[in-house]
Formats: structure tokens, sequence, C-alpha cells
């Protein structure tokens, strides 16, 4: 070769061969798949998301990276302009760039029994909307004309406010289509007990009976804490691919936000990050969901001390006969809390024991489910009242309701209760 030669090949192009392998799985692409005179690439697509778990990688070919390319025709058009738009928008918006091209993985999402959607037509299909209808509902925007949340505030028991947020009929409906056919389907822990099927204050306060302490845990602002990143993290981990998981996540979510009046025209602009808003028919089954990995590994600092532990929304309760282990199992638990994400109310911390009144999700469980004896005696006096004014319907009703109250947590004391009315005459 002449140096002339060896000159004019520092100029001219050269194939290059990129391996971009991150896994110990990769394959390589079929040249069909790339654009005219592109380089070949090496690039993994499968193994596990996370070491140990079972949801595998599975990459969207269009989204890896590419490398150097050598062009001799027009570029081959990957996305289509609404496609880009949509997959580029703020609803689609992560810092993870290793989640973005994430596909679904199948086999994961029929190990938990969770309905296959691939995309988000499917997902408008599943719940009776067009793309179209889907993505009004599905997309933050900074700035909205008309919200989808009716936003009040009701008095806390404890002072203070709460913020709820309402979703107007036709986001309700949808959330509520949501719920039926994935949210309820989402593994929840055992020591779960608010919002699921089956279980109610009842089974949440029977482990903690006779014992005794009890320690009473609250999760300071429970709904807030669970963001669209944890929510999409959830559903990313269960198997669906980044644009469903991005899309259902937004969907579930709501941020708080403020009217704001720009030359007449009112817009609502989020003032914080989106979450799973009290008012959802959802919020309370992802919450669960999100909490399954702290509620095993509070239940197994339960078990390391001989402590039973429980959770009802936001209220964690343990209980134990080992009263020297109170501290430990207490500090250990809110360094559990802080590192799943969430913090402890210091404020509404409380420890029980055996001489005083202790209560779970307002159930006295010092010797056996139900009221306390002041309780019991307050009803009582009710319904001696009753009988002696004669019947007032609003009064009976209540009378009623707090019978079959007293008859869910503990029958025997319902019955004898019972036997201080009179029966009434038809």
């Amino acid at each position: 070769m002449s140096w002339l030669d060896w000159f004019k090949g520092l100029f001219s192009p050269k194939p290059v061969t990129r391996d971009v392998s991150r896994l110990d799985a990769p394959f390589e692409r079929d040249a069909s798949d790339r654009p005219p005179d592109v380089v070949r690439e090496t690039v993994a697509t499968s193994g596990p998301l996370k070491p140990g778990h079972l949801r595998q990688i599975l990459r969207d070919a269009r989204l890896l990276p590419k490398g150097k390319r050598v062009y001799t025709k027009k570029r081959k058009r990957l996305f289509s302009a609404l496609e880009a738009r949509r997959f580029f928008s703020t609803a689609f918006r992560t810092r993870n760039r290793n989640v973005r091209d994430l596909l679904p993985d199948e086999a994961q999402l029929a190990r938990y029994g969770l309905p296959v959607w691939r995309t988000e037509e499917d997902v408008a299909t599943a719940l009776g909307l067009s793309v179209g209808q889907l993505r009004h509902y599905s997309t933050h925007r900074a700035r909205e004309r008309v919200s989808h949340y009716v936003t009040f505030t009701v008095p806390k028991r404890s002072g203070g406010q709460r913020l709820l947020h309402a979703p107007k009929r036709k986001l309700k409906a949808i959330q509520r289509r949501l719920l039926d056919v994935l949210v309820s389907k989402l593994p929840v822990s055992e020591q779960a007990h608010g919002f699921v099927t089956g279980r109610s204050i009842k089974t949440g306060a029977a482990p903690h009976v006779g014992k005794r302490v009890v320690l009473k845990l609250d999760l300071k602002d429970f709904f807030p804490s669970v963001t669209v990143s944890r929510v999409r993290g959830l559903l990313l981990a269960f198997g669906y691919g980044y644009p469903v998981a991005a899309t259902l996540a937004v969907l579930m979510t709501e941020a708080e936000r403020q009217r704001v009046d720009v030359e007449g025209t009112v817009f609502h602009v989020p003032v914080g990050p989106r979450v799973c808003v009290q008012g959802a028919p959802t919020s309370p089954g992802l919450c669960n969901a999100v909490l399954t990995r702290l509620d095993r590994r509070l239940a197994g600092l339960g078990r390391r001390y001989g402590y039973a532990y429980t959770r009802y929304a936001d209220d964690l309760t343990f209980s134990g006969d080992d009263v020297g282990a109170l501290e430990k199992v207490r500090a250990l638990a809110a360094r559990y809390v802080r590192e799943e994400g969430f913090e402890v109310n210091a404020e509404k911390t409380r420890v029980q024991r055996k001489g005083g009144r202790q209560r779970v999700t307002g159930v006295t469980v010092n010797e056996g489910l139900g009221l306390s004896r002041e309780e019991r005696r307050k009803l009582r006096a009710m319904i001696h009242q009753e009988d002696r004014d004669g019947g007032d319907a609003k009064r009976s009703a209540r009378i009623d309701g707090m019978l079959a109250y007293v008859g869910m947590l503990n029958p025997e004391h319902a019955t004898r209760l019972a036997r201080y009315r009179k029966p009434r005459g038809g």
C-alpha cells in the first residue's frame, strides 16, 4: 500500500461492529430489522431484571443503542409521528433509562394471573375505550383546562384537614374497571387486612388478643408517599412493558393542583408530584401491593422477637409478651419503614400495656375481641332509653347497627346485649 492510499483510507468510512452486551445471554439483531447499510451490533435482551428475580429483560429493538452507523440510503423511520410524541411526552418521562425500552414479560404476567396487555391498544380495549380516550385520561399535563378530579378537605379526628381527590364520573368508572381487572389481582401480604376481600378489622385485631404489650405505629403521609414512579415500577416488576406501565400509573395517580387565572382562562397547574390520592378507587389496592415487601420484613422482625404483626392501611400493629424486646422492635420497625421509602409518624406511636385498655383499629383486644366494658354499658343504656321512651326510627337504626357491629366482633357479647331489648310490635 502506497502512502497515498493509506492517507485516503483515513477519510473513508469503515464498517464497525459494536458489542453493547450488558448481560450473559446476548443475541444478534437480524439484518432485516436494521435500516439499510447500518452497522451490525450485538445487544443483550434477556436475563433477570434484578438479581434473583423472575421478571426477564425484553427490550424494544427500536430504542436500543445504535452505535456508529454508515448510511447510503434514506434512513428508515422507526416511530410514527404520533408514537414518538406519545413515547417522549411528559407522561412517559423517567430518570431510569434502563426501563424505557422494556417490553412485556408474558410469562411473569401469567405467574401472577394478571391480564396480558402488550400495548396501549390492549389496555383501551380492556377498558372499553378508544386509544384517544385512554390517552386523554392518562396524560400528565403541566396545565389542565378542566381537572379530572374534584378536590376538597375534611377535618381529621386528630386535628387539621385531610385532602381528598374524588375522580369525576367517567374517570371513576375507568378506575373501578381497573380495580376489577387488574388491581384486585395484584398480590398482597398475609399481614394486610385493610381493603382486602375476606379480611377486616376483626381479622386484623384477632392476632393481638391477650398480649402483654401492644405497639401501634402509623405511616406518615401514607398515600402521598406512593408516587407515580413507584406504581410504574411495581407494574414493570409484575411483567408489563414500559408504555403500558407508564400509562396505567398516570391513569391511577394525580398531582395536587392549583387554580391559576391567565388572562381570563383558568388552568389547573400541578404543585406537587403525581401520587396515589385518597378518593381514587384504585389507591388502596395499589398501596397494599407496594407495601408487600415492607409487610414481609416487619412480619419477620416480629417472629424474631415473638411478636405478632398486622397492618390495616397505614396502621401498623405489633403485640407480644416479651416487654424487654419492645424498644428493639420499635427501633428496627422504624428503620425498615425508612428503608422502604416511608416514614413513621412519631406523634401517633402508642404503647398499650396489659393493665390499660388495648385497642387495635378501634377493637378492644385485652381478653377478647369486642367493645370495651364502658362502651357496652353505654349501648345497654341506649337500649334501656329506647324501651322507656318509645320507638324512634333514627335511634333504633343506630342501635341495630351497633348490635350488628358487636355481633361481627363477638357474637356472645351481642347476644347478651340483645336480651335487654324488648321485642318491638309489628
